[in-house]
């Protein structure tokens, strides 16, 4: 039997994960609840995300998936698995609770006390504006507002107490409906209604017997203020989760399959499989991951890797779904389809990431688990002290009424989610996907940075460097007769030649004659010269000697650990060509951006020592932090040995052969250029295949673990200011639901301003 999961299928009896949607949660605490009480449950391990409205859970197979959506509801929540994900679009869809709907209602509450409370609010706050009856307008205005527009705050609060919880709800249902209830009791069995009666707005403890008192202003002001933090915070995250909903809409909706009989039949692009054959014409976006089987285009990638060079492709060149074909028309053999596509990993991965929580945000949720029950405790507290202190029923109670209203905890819960929402999702749009928040943390502490040479510094394919001719030569003529004669050969170095003579020239001739010499060269005949192309020895068994100055140069260029191409024709020795792996254009800045982050770049390789230096060189990196001639298993032990020098380790690299080096690396960041394994083992994938992203990858988590930390420092910080100055008899009600919101939309906000975040 085997039980399907969140997309995976495992035995029954082994662990397994799930992911389920949470509704009904409100603040940190209801998230917190959630997850205290999943993992009470037998073999459960359980994360909640407030921001996300997401639990991940891993459970042994004797627990169900509805043993634990019971256990959810039972807590007084609601609990559903998200929506299954679409073969042709990716993971499922985002099961963000902030919808439409919930929106327009929030929307709906949010206008209503905004509308009503101020003149409530007008009337309480300037002595002049208190006409005759002016209490009673003001019971008329806000009564509406504490029952109709705060009536999720009633209702969450009602459901949290008959399981024995309290939550942020709990604070803002006690305080609004205490302040309306006093106001009630004041205005009909004390002096409060009588005609005429007038109160001076105050910020601190006035003695009283409160008879005469109303506080509906502080009713109907703190219902306001908290659910315009409520509908902005809401807006705020659906706007942070926007990047990872692009990402997923990205990919094409139709595809035209090429059937066996020859037919073009348009299905959608779920409907594809592995082997389909398909068209891309101009214009279209490629619908999956494949292998181009027929024609030869551009592809513009920006909108998955934030390349803005369109990338040139042939038959055998691998293109990646939801990228944009900008030339010709295209035969595309699918290679994988739905969630295994890249595009649908990369949105898995930035899911995952924003459903992770840091450290410190767990800290923050075991604070917000107890914070409810001791801000009421100290609530009561606070009533007491001053009706003990002879300070009045009234100052006792607006003291107490503050301490309930100010002590929210959202801001909190809100402070890692928000953050590392935005950045994962600022990362996509970049080209950087973040796999989880523990990442964060790691960056801060890396002071070193291994870079995989092949096809991380260089090219990783062989590159026409130079091209050096005798004396007399024209280079032109190398180029055309050697690219002719390499254009029928298949070995790298061959196709380096011929690629860098077509790059050049653009068409090449065909030869008359072609022929292979094992282990040397070729040989043939283009525009009727006999052409030899290939090592010195090839020239050596043609009784031909190469002139001192070409010699002088395939003894440099060897030194320098690159190939040496002798060309040569009718008898006579041409030229002398350098084929390297070439180092990519932008790898010098990266190296550089690299150590202005205080970051020092170590070179590991495979290579020859003089390759590797050579290599080095050109980059920038020190001889003394090079290391060469690693077998692909070593690679692992030489990044250990670094972290057993004290240094933090990041490690770039790209192949199979760094995939234990990965993740051996206290940071591992992988080319998303690179192989599956690669990427699999990263902490980091760097979409684009340029350094520079590794750069603007480390400068990005670090933002954001620092955005992180400034959110949770205000929190505490605010919560810590803010509720002895409550307890003091020192804010009036309304004030500190006005400062409460602001909290919460100050970590939003500042979480917000990572969007700005812009690739160096």
């Amino acid at each position: 039997m085997t039980v399907r999961t969140a997309g995976t299928e495992t035995e029954a009896g082994a662990q397994e994960e799930v992911e389920l949607v949470i509704g009904g949660m409100t603040c940190a605490s209801c998230a917190a609840r959630v997850e205290k009480k999943l993992n009470r449950m037998d073999g459960v391990t359980a994360t909640v995300n407030y921001a996300t409205e997401k639990a991940r859970v891993s459970h042994a197979g004797a627990v169900t998936v509805q043993d634990l959506i019971a256990t959810v509801e039972a807590t007084g929540y609601t609990a559903r698995e998200p929506a299954p994900p679409a073969r042709g679009n990716g993971p499922a869809a985002s099961g963000s609770t902030d919808s439409p709907d919930e929106l327009r209602s929030l929307r709906e509450r949010l206008i209503t006390a905004v509308v009503l409370s101020v003149p409530v609010i007008a009337m309480a706050m300037i002595p002049a504006l208190q006409f005759e009856y002016w209490q009673w307008l003001s019971l008329t205005l806000a009564a509406p507002v504490v029952t109709y527009a705060a009536w999720p705050f009633h209702r969450a609060a009602f459901t949290n107490a008959r399981h024995g919880a309290a939550t942020m709800d709990t604070l803002v249902s006690v305080g609004t409906s205490a302040a309306f209830l006093w106001s009630l009791w004041a205005l009909f069995f004390g002096t409060a209604g009588t005609p005429g009666m007038t109160h001076p707005f105050e910020l601190t403890i006035a003695r009283s017997d409160g008879a005469g008192n109303i506080y509906l202003e502080a009713a109907a002001g703190v219902t306001a203020f908290i659910l315009a933090g409520r509908y902005f915070e809401a807006r705020a995250k659906r706007k942070a989760g926007a990047a990872l909903r692009a990402l997923m809409e990205l990919g094409a909706k139709d595809v035209t399959v090429l059937r066996p009989d020859g037919r073009e039949e348009t299905v959608p692009v779920e409907d594809l499989v592995v082997g389909d054959r398909f068209l891309v014409r101009p214009g279209e976006k490629i619908a999956t991951d494949g292998t181009v089987a027929e024609g030869t285009s551009a592809v513009d990638v920006s909108m998955l890797t934030g390349e803005s060079a369109p990338v040139e492709v042939a038959p055998g060149d691998a293109v990646t779904g939801a990228t944009l074909n900008a030339g010709g028309r295209l035969v595309v053999e699918a290679t994988r389809v739905g969630s295994d596509t890249q595009l649908a990993r990369m949105a898995k991965m930035v899911e995952d990431a924003q459903n992770g929580k840091a450290a410190a945000q767990r800290l923050a949720d075991r604070i917000s688990a107890v914070f409810v029950p001791v801000v009421i405790a100290l609530a009561l507290g606070t009533l007491g002290f001053w009706l003990g202190n002879g300070a009045g029923l009234t100052a006792a109670f607006t003291a107490a009424v503050a301490v309930l209203i100010i002590a929210c905890p959202c801001a909190l819960g809100l402070a890692t989610p928000t953050a590392l929402m935005v950045g994962t999702g600022r990362g996509a749009q970049l080209g950087i996907l973040i796999k989880g928040p523990e990442v964060l943390e790691t960056t801060r502490r890396v002071d070193t940075v291994v870079l995989d040479k092949t096809g991380t510094v260089t090219t990783g394919r062989m590159t026409l460097l130079a091209v050096h001719p005798a004396e007399g030569t024209d280079e032109a003529d190398v180029l055309r007769l050697a690219g002719a004669l390499e254009h029928s050969s298949e070995h790298p170095i061959a196709r380096a030649v011929a690629d860098g003579a077509r790059e050049k020239l653009g068409t090449l001739p065909s030869p008359e004659e072609f022929g292979n010499v094992p282990g040397l060269g070729v040989q043939g005949v283009v525009e009727g010269r006999a052409v030899l192309v290939g090592r010195e020895q090839l020239l050596t068994q043609g009784e031909l000697k190469l002139p001192a100055e070409l010699a002088r140069v395939l003894e440099s260029a060897q030194a320098a650990g690159r190939t040496a191409v002798t060309v040569a024709w009718d008898g006579e020795a041409r030229a002398v060509l350098e084929i390297a792996d070439a180092v990519k254009e932008t790898s010098p800045e990266a190296v550089r951006r690299l150590r202005a982050l205080g970051l020092r770049p170590v070179l590991l390789t495979g290579d020859n020592e003089a390759v590797a230096r050579t290599v080095a060189r050109e980059v920038g990196i020190a001889p003394e932090d090079v290391i060469a001639e690693v077998l692909p298993q070593d690679k692992v032990d030489v990044v250990k040995r670094l972290q057993a020098e004290g240094r933090s380790v990041a490690m770039v690299g790209d192949g199979v052969n760094d995939a234990a080096a990965l993740a051996q690396a206290d940071l591992g960041l992988a080319m998303g250029t690179g192989t599956d394994a690669a990427i699999e083992a990263g902490d980091l994938t760097l979409v684009r295949g340029d350094l520079r992203a590794a750069a603007d990858a480390i400068r990005l988590a670090r933002r954001t673990l620092g955005t992180i930390r400034s959110n949770l420092f205000w929190a505490f910080a605010y919560n810590v200011a803010a509720l002895p100055l409550a307890a003091a008899g020192l804010l009036n009600p309304m004030i500190a639901g006005a400062a409460m919101a602001f909290s919460s939309v100050f970590v939003v906000g500042n979480s917000l301003r990572l969007r700005t975040f812009r690739a160096a």
